[in-house]
């Protein structure tokens, strides 16, 4: 069991980063180049496509926890862990419902989009995949033989 939790702090993270590289990278900037995509089509897709998204978001960072219930994982994986977790908290939390009112009001013709709250929401994703990258480097340390840690 131990070497189940051992390889789901390696796999969930690249799972995750990865979610969020084909996403928040290559799929919401690429959405509106495709022939016939209006911005209220985009929009909507964009709200379930995210919405899925961070739903797995948090599975992941649940089985993450889960994974460090038992002794044995260090300080610097559960600190990373928390920190990943406490930002994506806040981006489903509070940014999504800001960028969910803002895409209602465009959707109504109130606004023509591009609020700053998109750039938060960027940023998050930028702060998220730098813990996940040293979440994989720390998880992968595990993996390692004793002398080259």
């Amino acid at each position: 069991m131990q070497r189940a939790r051992t390889a789901a702090r390696l796999i969930l993270p690249a799972g995750w980063l990865g979610i969020i590289i084909g996403i928040s990278l290559i799929e919401a900037p690429l959405k509106f180049q495709a022939p016939g995509i209006t911005i209220p089509l985009g929009l909507g897709i964009g709200r379930l496509v995210f919405t899925a998204m961070n739903i797995v978001e948090l599975v992941i960072a649940a089985l993450l926890l889960l994974s460090c219930v038992r002794a044995g994982v260090d300080r610097r994986f559960r600190g990373l862990l928390w920190g990943a977790v406490g930002v994506l908290l806040v981006k489903v939390a509070v940014i999504r419902p800001l960028l969910n009112q803002e895409t209602d009001r465009v959707l109504a013709g109130l606004s023509q989009g591009g609020s700053a709250t998109h750039l938060f929401y960027i940023a998050a994703d930028g702060v998220l995949i730098i813990l996940l990258v040293l979440l994989l480097a720390a998880g992968a340390r595990r993996w390692l033989p004793a002398g080259t840690r």
